[in-house]
């Protein structure tokens, strides 16, 4: 489960993305990959309730944290190490838990038998695919003409210093 800072990583990468184009070049992969997983992972109803079970066991670890017993005696280091990091722990994994269980619900109402949710997430990776195909090819075309002396057309040039004015 990611935690609180990837998360928050993913959001503000998410907020500026809606600004600036490098942000949502880096945002674009994360996107896809985040949907064909979220469709991927309702395909069954045994990964679901897998998904589902995993969430309410991290629940209950989370209240044993919070509770907090003393060490048991088959405890191999010392006491300290027992459950370390206090009710912050218990908190945030409780927490993360419910997200994972909330994703969860989500993504088994939108795409479990659901063949055309699961179709354009398919055509939303192939479309991602295309255009990274895209941009490495324009890349390896631009280097051949830099390194055969070839001049660079003005319209790549003017399109290269808007990029860098925008940040991307």
């Amino acid at each position: 489960m990611p935690g609180p800072g990837m998360l928050m990583t993913l959001g503000g990468l998410a907020i500026l993305s809606s600004q600036y184009g490098w942000a949502r070049r880096l945002m674009e992969p994360v996107r896809v990959k985040a949907w064909r997983g979220a469709a991927e992972g309702v395909e069954t109803v045994p990964r679901i309730a897998l998904s589902a079970l995993v969430a309410l066991v991290m629940i209950g670890v989370a209240v044993l944290w919070l509770w907090s017993p003393p060490a048991p005696g088959w405890w191999p280091v010392a006491e300290r190490w027992w459950l370390f990091g206090g009710p912050a722990v218990g908190i945030t994994m409780i927490v993360s838990a419910v997200v994972a269980l909330a994703l969860l619900g989500y993504a088994a109402r939108r795409f479990h038998r659901h063949p055309a949710a699961v179709a354009d997430v398919l055509r939303m990776e192939e479309r991602y695919r295309a255009r990274r195909r895209h941009r490495v090819e324009a890349r390896r075309r631009l280097r051949r003409m830099r390194t055969t002396g070839v001049p660079v057309p003005t319209r790549v040039r003017r399109r290269r210093a808007d990029a860098v004015r925008e940040g991307g």
